[in-house]
């Protein structure tokens, strides 16, 4: 039976109609791989991020062109390698995006303890790997999608 409600018992189906638990080590072994996928999220936003900032930057110019994005053609005035990272990082942002999608898929379960697993998780993956003493990442505030 599907909840539609948050509940609190170890009976839940995670993402798949072959995913069920039906007793403690079963479940225990379910929140924690959603406690373990909620950190490896974290460490893929955080490559994405650190490639982000490692990517070659093009020179600014002054160009009519370079103002409007829309009439800049495709691959000029970029470097050989400039659209290898453009493409690494677009997979690594289509993975992440992939892994977000799945983990609130699996909180639409309603189970609490599937809730509370992967809201640790990302806690716990965000105080690892985005969190310290190295320098901000500059956030462009031009972008207006959400996901970014």
């Amino acid at each position: 039976m599907m909840h539609m409600t948050l509940y609190w018992g170890t009976q839940v189906t995670v993402l798949f109609s072959s995913w069920k638990t039906d007793s403690w080590p079963s479940y225990a072994l379910t929140l924690l791989a959603c406690f373990l996928f909620s950190v490896f999220y974290q460490n893929m936003e955080e490559r994405r991020l650190m490639l982000k900032t490692l990517a070659p930057t093009a020179p600014a110019s002054s160009s009519p062109a370079a103002a409007t994005p829309l009439l800049f053609k495709f691959g000029r005035g970029r470097s050989r390698w400039g659209n290898w990272w453009r493409i690494a990082e677009s997979v690594l942002f289509g993975v992440n995006s992939a892994i977000g999608y799945l983990l609130m898929l699996a909180i639409m379960s309603f189970n609490g303890g599937v809730l509370v697993a992967i809201v640790l998780g990302l806690s716990v993956g965000y105080y690892l790997f985005r969190s310290g003493d190295r320098e901000e990442v500059v956030v462009d505030v031009e972008n207006s999608c959400a996901c970014s």
